[in-house]
């Protein structure tokens, strides 16, 4: 019986060494004449064991890492190919507990199939939701999404149901689904996770929106600094195209939706929904004036729906599986699961895919597992590089949108950043001030003067010039980058700077003349 063995084409896993990993595995199976086959999966997200290697045995999948090439040959001689015991033996996959502590509805399968096997994706329960939706009305599903509670999880947290029910009721000749995949936050990988391991569930969400709103035609937008999700992508959307899910007659219902994959040049303010489709239409990367909103008048100047990739992809299992089953996770107004990428100086970063709910301390210090220095955790910002720096004296906040709105933060998309006490929050307020300088698109007062400004009182502050009226300063223009810009690059950034200023004052205090000689 022919053993598989699968080794992640993730980049993560790929900037690990995984291809040599796969190479000399190939090797082994040759010099000793087994019967193994490799599949190449995405990640499971366990980033500090990648590449993680797994076998499929009769006591189900295994795992070991994480494995560099020259572990290959001690694993075969440890008698992996039936789970033998090794020292970076894992135990059974699904038993780690990282991953069993997880509720994974987004990310099912994601690590678990071969990405482009269409057999796989159906072994594994793909394609329900687009069977449950050929037999539905347009209204009927979007009715279905409002229900679930889904909320856009690319940011602002728009509920999805809204936005494709504003579309499907707009006039036009045309429509269209956007996807917005250009994830470009600091310590957020969540999109190129999914389009590298599991790119069909995508592709089946966007043909569902399609349905729903009476959209034909879709794109993903994605960035150029994403290679490896591209090619699977384009090549995932030629195996649906030829299978039937997309097309003329999608899984021939007589509905017709198709899609192409546009690739961005790495403009951070590309992930704001207008000037992303500025830049699919060929134009320059700016943004532009609400309203019109998008879903009246958006790409082309037709109804469109902008979602980004983990709202789209979590639709099929909110179709297969019902409202109902999707909104009993999750608390308040937050429903389903949010998959929080764990990232910075922590233990254990990864994806890890939970119901919202948990508290910040839960994330940070059970699941991440503390700072990977061993030193104290000083700082945690949450949603990019333009989130809050929450202290550990807000540890107790639920992972909710409105519980952090409370407490002047954001979810974004839910990436966290973990830092420890040997941070500098002063210079950690001068970046955020420089990256909404170098990533301004220019259009609109307050975002470009006032970041630039922001820097240079920052410098001022950190070489003692007038603190407290410089403090005030650049108080005064985050309050007016916040209600002045004309999109969320200039409105956030705000929010890292003040949450900087709030719970750590110590660090924008100049330093006593003594210490400063030294």
């Amino acid at each position: 019986m022919t053993v598989t063995i699968f080794v992640p084409l993730d980049a993560a896993a790929l900037a690990l060494g995984a291809d040599r990993v796969a190479a000399r595995i190939r090797e082994e199976i040759a010099a000793r004449g087994l019967d193994a086959r490799i599949v190449r999966n995405g990640s499971r997200g366990l980033h500090w064991l990648e590449p993680l290697v797994e076998v499929r045995t009769q006591k189900g999948r295994i795992a070991y890492g994480p494995v560099r090439p020259g572990d290959v040959a001690s694993l075969f001689e440890a008698g992996f190919l039936d789970g033998g015991a090794h020292p970076l033996c894992q135990g059974r996959t699904k038993e780690i507990p990282f991953l069993a502590g997880q509720t994974r509805l987004t990310f099912a399968r994601c690590g678990v199939t071969d990405p482009l096997s269409l057999d796989d994706y159906r072994h594994y329960q793909g394609l329900k939701g687009l069977e449950r939706a050929v037999e539905m009305t347009p209204a009927e599903i979007v009715a279905a999404v409002t229900e679930s509670g889904l909320r856009g999880r690319g940011g602002a947290g728009f509920p999805t149901g809204i936005k494709w029910k504003t579309v499907l009721e707009a006039p036009g000749p045309q429509k269209y689904i956007v996807c917005n995949a250009d994830e470009g936050d600091s310590g957020t990988f969540a999109d190129r996770m999914i389009m590298e391991g599991d790119p069909f569930v995508l592709i089946e969400g966007m043909a569902i929106a399609g349905i729903a709103t009476g959209a034909t035609r879709g794109y993903v937008y994605t960035r150029s600094e994403y290679p490896h999700a591209i090619e699977t992508m384009r090549k995932a959307v030629e195996v649906a195209r030829r299978a039937g899910i997309l097309g003329s007659s999608v899984l021939g219902s007589g509905r017709s939706f198709d899609m192409e994959i546009r690739v961005g040049a790495g403009a951070y303010v590309c992930g704001e929904e207008t000037a992303l489709l500025n830049s699919l239409e060929g134009k320059r990367g700016i943004v532009r004036a609400k309203p019109p909103l998008p879903a009246l008048q958006g790409f082309l100047g037709r109804p469109t729906v902008v979602n980004n990739v983990i709202s789209l992809a979590s639709v099929p299992v909110i179709l297969d599986r019902g409202a109902a089953f999707y909104r009993d996770f999750g608390m308040g107004r937050s429903r389903g699961t949010i998959p929080i990428q764990i990232a910075g100086n922590v233990k254990h970063g990864g994806l890890y895919e939970a119901a919202f709910g948990l508290t910040l301390g839960e994330i940070v210090e059970a699941i991440g597992g503390g700072t990977a220095s061993g030193r104290p955790v000083k700082a945690v910002q949450v949603g990019g590089p333009l989130g809050a720096y929450f202290p550990p004296a807000l540890f107790d906040t639920p992972f909710d949108y409105e519980a952090f709105a409370a407490k002047d933060g954001l979810i974004g998309h839910a990436g966290i950043t973990v830092f420890d006490d040997t941070a500098d929050m002063l210079k950690q307020a001068r970046f955020a001030m420089e990256f909404c300088a170098v990533e301004s698109c220019g259009k609109c007062t307050p975002c470009r003067i006032g970041s630039t400004r922001g820097v240079e009182t920052a410098d001022k502050i950190a070489k003692g010039i007038e603190p407290e009226k410089n403090l005030a300063l650049l108080t005064d223009l985050c309050n007016t980058m916040k209600f002045g810009s004309l999109c969320a690059l200039g409105g956030f950034t705000p929010y890292p700077v003040m949450s900087a200023i709030t719970h750590f004052p110590e660090d924008f205090r100049p330093a006593p003349m003594a210490e400063a000689a030294e």
